[in-house]
């Protein structure tokens, strides 16, 4: 008889998810049940969209006052969070609905944290910061990749401190997630490509997390718990989807089945690490990000191939099994493992995500410093199935920057 683990399950999730088609219509009723003032935050081009504004006569429709704020920037600046919360703090909102991207989302949580606590966003940095309960959040994203609707975290920008910092907290769960794929149709096939391998990225990483003892107070204690068999569910939802329909999304923007199967997936995979966590291609591209000025579901993309091939010798069997998931092949095990990190590569450079961060715009002298200031992201570091450490953290981003997989599978 085998004598596998026990099993251990946790997931923290909205009240209230709604995928499909036309979802975005039930927004104004959804909204007049938790609050009457409304603050959405978005930017200037989603405001200027025909969806928006029919967003805007439902809420009024249904007796909800709104403001909105369409001057989100992406990677959030905490000057431009701090310009916001001042901007809105008179208006009093009671509920706030993120809009767009996942700056916009990110937005929307991070002022519900400080119209509701006071104080600055660095007074929240880190985990379980956040002190208790915030202004009822609403997520709408209108791209398919941060998986922000579904999770407890945002990421902005410190320009002091020259990094991206987290904020993680169960609080910043929003309330209600809507997510209709016919507001993704207008993104261009770059953004829709970089978005959708964020979500393959959030969506392998989780499923290979570090698994940690399944001690009762794991959630009490981290925000982000490590692989685990409900998570893992997600995690295989979204890696499905993902190499059924991104191609076919970036290739033609009006594919709808493919839109509805990418958003699927983005939503999935956010289900799976907001729970399990991410590990190291995230924690690298925080200072690759910060040094190329380049978006962050490209930067972790690019990246992901490499610490897949870091990490395989920690996680061949979970490899194998996404493997078998997306039919690839493979004698062993190990083949498998090996055939699934090559399908992954070949699928991210179908897409135009960049094979190396030279081709991604680092400098060759800035590779120490993505190495060493990644050990900052502890959250990210402590899931990595494979231990990290400087030396192996700079094994992966020459390797990343030189684009050479076959340096990483001796190593």
């Amino acid at each position: 008889m085998n004598h596998l683990p026990p099993m251990f399950g946790a997931l923290r999730l909205p009240r209230t998810i709604l995928f499909g088609r036309g979802q975005r219509a039930a927004l104004g009723s959804a909204t007049a049940r938790v609050g009457k003032r409304a603050l959405l935050c978005t930017d200037e081009r989603q405001a200027a969209q025909p969806e928006f504004g029919a967003m805007l006569a439902d809420l009024s429709a249904h007796g909800v006052e709104t403001r909105v704020f369409d001057r989100t920037i992406p990677d959030l600046p905490l000057t431009s969070i701090e310009g916001c919360v001042a901007e809105v703090r008179d208006f009093a909102p009671d509920v706030v609905i993120g809009v767009g991207g996942g700056s916009s989302i990110d937005l929307a949580k991070v002022v519900a944290v400080l119209l509701t606590h006071g104080g600055g966003a660095r007074d929240y940095y880190g985990e379980f910061a956040v002190p208790g309960p915030v202004i009822p959040l609403i997520a709408v994203p209108t791209t398919s990749g941060t998986g922000s609707e579904a999770t407890p975290v945002a990421v902005l920008a410190d320009e002091e401190r020259g990094a991206k910092v987290g904020i993680a907290s169960p609080y910043l769960i929003p309330l209600v997630a809507i997510c209709d794929p016919d507001l993704t149709v207008t993104c261009p096939p770059a953004l829709t490509a970089f978005s959708g391998a964020d979500a393959l990225t959030h969506a392998v990483e989780a499923f290979t997390t570090l698994a940690r003892p399944a001690d009762a107070m794991l959630t009490e204690e981290h925000v982000f718990v490590g692989k685990n068999v409900l998570s893992d569910h997600m995690a295989k939802l979204a890696v499905t989807n993902i190499f059924r329909f991104l191609e076919r999304a970036y290739t033609d923007g009006g594919d709808m089945e493919a839109r509805e199967g990418v958003m699927l997936a983005s939503l999935a995979a956010g289900c799976a690490f907001g729970t399990a966590g991410t590990a190291a291609a995230h924690a690298l591209q925080y200072p690759v990000g910060n040094l190329t000025h380049t978006a962050h579901g490209l930067g972790v993309a690019t990246l992901l191939p490499f610490v897949m091939q870091f990490n395989q010798p920690c996680c061949a069997d979970g490899f194998a099994e996404l493997a078998d998931l997306v039919g690839v092949g493979g004698d062993t095990p190990a083949a498998r493992s090996q055939a699934f990190i090559d399908a992954v590569s070949a699928l991210l450079d179908r897409v135009g995500i960049p094979t190396s961060l030279e081709k991604l715009g680092l400098r060759a002298d800035q590779q120490d410093y993505v190495a060493e200031y990644s050990l900052n992201s502890a959250r990210l570091i402590k899931n990595n199935p494979r231990p990290l450490d400087l030396a192996a953290m700079q094994t992966i981003t020459r390797a990343a920057f030189a684009g050479d997989r076959a340096s990483l599978a001796a190593a």
